[in-house]
Formats: C-alpha cells, sequence, structure tokens
C-alpha cells in the first residue's frame, strides 16, 4: 500500500511540475502572440471549395464569423484558408486593397498597440520570431495604411480563433501561396 501510495505521489509531482514548465514554455513562446485563446485547433489546410459570389476572379473575401478567407477563382469556386481573426474590441470590417507586398517583413508595431503592450520594441527585422511571419500584405484603403495586414504565423493554434489586434493571421505555408496568387491592388473584402 505504501508502495502504490509513494508511486502515486511521485506522477502527481510530474505531473505537476510537466503543467509548470509547459506553461512556462507556452509564456515564452507567446512572446509576440497576442493570443485571447490558446487551444489546439482542427484545421486541416486550404482547398478549394464552391463559392457563389458576384466578385470577380482573384477578389479576396474575409469572413471573419467562419474565419475563413477566400481567394475568389473562376466557375463559382474558391481557394479557402483558414484564418485567424480580431479579438473582441479589435474586429472591422470594409473594402480595401494590397498596396504593398513583403517577404519576411520588418514589423513596426502602431504606436496605439505599444502603448497598450508597453515591452514591445519599436522595429523588430522579419525572421522566424517576426509576429508577421514569412508574408505580409498591406492593405490600404482610399490610399492611406489601414495598418492592417493579411499576415504570417507560426502559430497553428490561432487559426481559427479570435486572437489579433485587426491583422488576418494565415499559415506561414498558406501566406507564401496568396502572396504568389494576390496581385497589387487586389481588392480585399472584410466582412
Amino acid at each position: 500500500m505504501l508502495q502504490k501510495t509513494i508511486i502515486a505521489s511521485t506522477a502527481i509531482a510530474f505531473i505537476a511540475v510537466g503543467l509548470t514548465q509547459t506553461a512556462e514554455a507556452s509564456k515564452k513562446k507567446a512572446r509576440y502572440n497576442f493570443s485571447a485563446a490558446a487551444a489546439l485547433g482542427d484545421y486541416t489546410g486550404k482547398k478549394t471549395v464552391s463559392y457563389e459570389t458576384k466578385e470577380k476572379p482573384g477578389t479576396i473575401i474575409v469572413n471573419t464569423k467562419e474565419r475563413k478567407l477566400y481567394f475568389v477563382l473562376p466557375g463559382g469556386k474558391a481557394i479557402q484558408y483558414g484564418v485567424g481573426v480580431g479579438r473582441p474590441g479589435f474586429t472591422w470590417s470594409g473594402v480595401t486593397r494590397i498596396a504593398r507586398k513583403a517577404k519576411w517583413p520588418t514589423w513596426r508595431p502602431p504606436a496605439a498597440m505599444r502603448k497598450r503592450e508597453p515591452n514591445l520594441p519599436a522595429v523588430m527585422k522579419g525572421g522566424l520570431d517576426n509576429p508577421l511571419g514569412a508574408r505580409a500584405l498591406y492593405l490600404y484603403k482610399g490610399g492611406r495604411d489601414t495598418l492592417y495586414r493579411l499576415h504570417g504565423t507560426a502559430d497553428r493554434a490561432s487559426i481559427g480563433r479570435a486572437v489579433s489586434s485587426g491583422c488576418i493571421r494565415l499559415l506561414n505555408e498558406e501566406v507564401k501561396d496568396l502572396y504568389e496568387r494576390a496581385k497589387t491592388g487586389t481588392k480585399v473584402i472584410v466582412l
């Protein structure tokens, strides 16, 4: 009986230590992950789907309620990507255009974000730790930068979640695909 109690106590101690280490690792990993939720999603990747719209092929439509981005193709089809969207208080909708595209972009957090998160850097060069990920497509309206981006992330758990400060996140491998398909001037509709 004593041996079973010692084994059970040891197992509980290992579990507790493991949970603590996992929580600490998550905090370190989430340095620039502005997630409101951190649960593993069941997203299985982009796919071609039936999609009826009056918009021209090449248009991007982001359905924030579905947490999906659609790249419109001819013939009633679209490529559907899973996305992370703005968390409560950071949602938006409207019609914009891609004015600029960048590979491994430099991140310059807006002043309002830096005020909310005083430990953020003023500038962060592109790379694996950069929250804009592998690619960024810069959204403008009326010739002015909205400060919103379609951008990459390595945080798979953020896909399908309301997690950002308003930007639309795609997995790095999928934003690379979208980057090649979408041209400067592409219409982007956020619903």
